[in-house]
């Protein structure tokens, strides 16, 4: 199995997969190899590079907080954080805070009090939000994954403090400068791949791993083989088997190829 993060790893700056990578990868399921990709965005985010490698596997999306059957468009394993807790987090937040964009995911949508593209992700830049309306009523439900985003230096002041009050009950991924994605404390790309990979029959270490930022080091730990991309965090770089070229460099073609998967 070969389980590919998606932002900085297999697409470039541009948001594309390059051609001789998505040729290299549709050609895996015919040698036996899954491919499988682990990412932080939801289905629907992920679902054109899916249709483009002609996928039939199970992806892991929001860091791990959902596996998701694509080809059934049904829910595999989902641990979403509870609805009172994620209010009382975004309620928090936006009191120390009150320019702090709250983004709330349940499932494949996305719920926002305020809709403002001054700080977006790359989901936001892709679909609108399913429902404008009050922080209460955007947490009326179990939470997949809460982000709050803003200028850089308010978030770095704002991320030891909910760290402080909610690092019992919540894991908060700050791998971008103007985001902070929250989940329940037990969710990881890491957990959500051995789930996929006992399903499918297949050994850890006979999983490579590929990627870039720090939510990726649990995952690549786990695989028998961890390939970091060259553009990755430093942490990532330190426990991979090899650095890999940067995802601008087809680094992902470049794995495929050392480790004898593709020509």
């Amino acid at each position: 199995m070969v389980a590919i993060d998606l932002d900085g790893t297999l697409l470039d700056s541009s948001k594309k997969v390059s051609a001789q990578t998505v040729r290299a990868l549709r050609c895996l399921p015919e040698a036996g190899v899954s491919v499988v990709i682990a990412s932080a965005r939801p289905p629907r985010s992920v679902r054109h590079v899916y249709r483009k490698l002609r996928l039939d596997t199970w992806q892991i999306n929001y860091n791990g907080a959902l596996i998701w059957d694509e080809p059934a468009s049904r829910v595999i394993f989902h641990r979403p954080i509870e609805a009172a807790l994620a209010r009382e987090i975004a309620e928090t937040a936006r009191d120390m805070f009150d320019e702090v964009l709250v983004h709330v995911e349940v499932l494949d949508k996305w719920y926002t009090d305020r809709l403002d593209d001054s700080h977006t992700t790359e989901t936001g830049r892709l679909f609108k939000p399913n429902r404008v309306a009050a922080i209460d009523e955007c947490c009326s439900e179990p939470v997949t994954k809460l982000m709050l985003l803003g200028e850089p230096a308010m978030l770095m002041r704002l991320e030891p403090l909910l760290l402080q009050r909610f690092s019992s009950d919540v894991t908060i991924v700050h791998a971008d400068d103007d985001l902070l994605q929250i989940m329940d404390r037990r969710v990881s790309k890491a957990a959500a791949l051995q789930m996929v990979a006992s399903h499918f029959g297949i050994r850890s270490e006979q999983i490579m791993a590929i990627g870039d930022a720090p939510n990726d080091v649990g995952m690549l730990q786990l695989a028998g083989v961890a390939v970091a991309m060259d553009n990755a965090h430093a942490i990532v770089k330190k426990i991979a088997h090899w650095v890999a070229p940067s995802n601008n460099d087809h680094g992902v073609h470049a794995a495929l190829r050392r480790y004898g998967l593709c020509d």
